[in-house]
């Protein structure tokens, strides 16, 4: 008698084997992607204002598919976020260089936020074994904070470099995954060899 979850296993295996090439083709536009960015000139600006009006819009329909979901009356709160990341996003992709200026306006503050919260965490979670590296990640992000602090240029370099390297990252993971999931076997992962 076939189990039900090891069928369910198998199908979901199966899907991700046969569209292991949507994974190649985003890692690819990443990496090309960050190969732009990493220019450094004109086009490096717009295409993190893009990017960023690209993010702001997924996040407003994600808050929109939040709302059927969501018990309490924070439903209106939900779609007017929805609305305004979407209205955010639509004036990043008509404005980029605009977008670009802005977030490199607020590089410092997040670093220095996200640096003291890191240092917190760490220090609270000293009973884990890895404690030391998040430290570490907090004191530099503090570092980088005071560094770009008052210097838009450095600010803009910051963060022209960060995103850079993290979509280079990223296209590179995800090029890796792609064939990863082009040597799946659904029979193996699902039923050990062996279908039930």
């Amino acid at each position: 008698m076939r189990n039900p979850l090891r069928d369910l296993t198998y199908e979901a295996t199966a899907a991700a084997r046969r569209f292991w090439w949507v994974y190649l083709l985003t890692g690819i536009a990443w990496v090309i992607f960050s190969v732009v960015v990493f220019r450094f000139d004109t086009t490096s600006v717009k295409g993190i204002g893009y990017l960023a009006g690209a993010i702001f819009i997924v996040a407003g329909f994600f808050e929109f598919l939040a709302i059927p979901f969501v018990t309490t009356g924070w439903k209106i709160l939900y779609g007017l976020l929805g609305v305004a990341f979407i209205v955010v996003g639509v004036l990043s992709f008509i404005r980029p260089v605009n977008t670009f200026v802005g977030l490199s306006a607020l590089v410092a503050f997040f670093l220095l936020f996200a640096g003291i919260f890191n240092v917190v965490v760490a220090l609270m979670n000293r009973q884990l074994d890895l404690w030391w590296m998040r430290l570490i990640l907090g004191i530099a992000e503090i570092g980088f904070g005071f560094w770009c602090a008052g210097s838009f240029q450095r600010s803009a370099i910051f963060l022209v470099s960060f995103v850079a390297v993290a979509t280079l990252f990223r296209g590179i993971t995800q090029i890796i995954q792609a064939f990863q999931l082009r040597k799946l076997d659904p029979e193996r992962i699902a039923y050990g060899g062996t279908p039930a």
